[in-house]
């Protein structure tokens, strides 16, 4: 039972922060919770379809399909994330400013809400179709009583892991507008860079490349990946107890050049506002 628990809680955790965060982000954006509850759901349905039929999706590309199908998943997310960073540079100010102005940032924000939409159903959509895989595997072949105890165990953890992005979504919810948007985007970021780590990883785990690929260090004796907090500090920094050179490049070069383009975008945005009438 807390075996499974615990992968539950795991998963859960690391999708249910990355909704929470981005909710926090888009607060006050109409229509912004059918968005992401959209996201959610196809997220849901599409995690179930694929879990069904990962025993044939692993059978492509010479039986990489599945590490590729992550490949993919994981840049589209990438991508959205990436997008939202650079809008958010552009159009935070507006969404902070006061209520008249606010109805004019909620329609900008449309924008941007499918970009998050979409990022949110793949952070489902992986993480829900990894934690079905597993929790099956420790189902199968089990008794009756097994099976209700890794139930049990199951929902303990996917109640747990929604717990903790509710309370991470409360927390963010009580920064004042004019500073909400600048945690946020930070965070997401961070969600970003964690992001490309995980691509890094799959590519090597796929064996598309080998150089990089051995562990630069092993923090395991501090915190663990399995730890409550080597968990938490996954979902939210991409924490890994024994990176390789690969992930630690893609890391920082997800996050300079997403913090690069984002404040050229805003250089470019504020560039009008600064030329003087004649």
């Amino acid at each position: 039972m807390f075996a499974t628990g615990l992968i539950v809680f795991r998963e859960t955790l690391e999708a249910a922060l990355f909704v929470g965060i981005v909710a926090a982000s888009t607060r006050g954006l109409s229509g912004r919770s059918l968005w992401l509850a959209g996201g959610v759901l196809v997220g849901f349905i599409g995690s179930l379809l694929m879990a069904a039929g990962m025993g044939q999706i692993s059978t492509w590309a010479d039986g990489l399909g599945q590490d590729m199908l992550n490949l993919i998943i994981i840049s589209v997310a990438l991508t959205m994330l990436a997008w939202h960073c650079i809008w958010v540079s552009t159009h935070g100010k507006e969404m902070a400013q006061d209520a008249k102005a606010l109805g004019h940032a909620a329609a900008a924000g449309r924008s941007s809400l499918w970009a998050l939409a979409l990022a949110v159903g793949m952070s489902v959509l992986r993480e829900g179709a990894e934690t079905v895989l597993f929790v099956a595997g420790f189902m199968s072949g089990g008794a009756a009583e097994g099976q209700m105890s890794l139930w049990t165990g199951a929902g303990l953890g996917l109640l747990a892991g929604v717990s903790m992005g509710l309370l991470i979504y409360g927390g963010l919810a009580r920064i004042r507008a004019q500073h909400l948007f600048s945690v946020t985007n930070a965070m997401i970021l961070l969600l970003a860079g964690s992001l490309a780590s995980q691509l890094a990883k799959t590519l090597i785990q796929a064996g598309v490349v080998q150089r990089w690929s051995e562990p630069l260090w092993d923090s395991s004796f501090l915190i663990s990946n399995d730890a409550p907090l080597g968990v938490l500090l996954h979902a939210l920094l991409g924490y890994d107890a024994t990176p390789s050179g690969l992930q630690l490049t893609f890391y920082m070069g997800a996050v300079g050049l997403i913090w690069f383009a984002a404040r050229q975008a805003a250089r470019w945005h504020q560039m009008p506002s600064r030329v003087q009438p004649a």
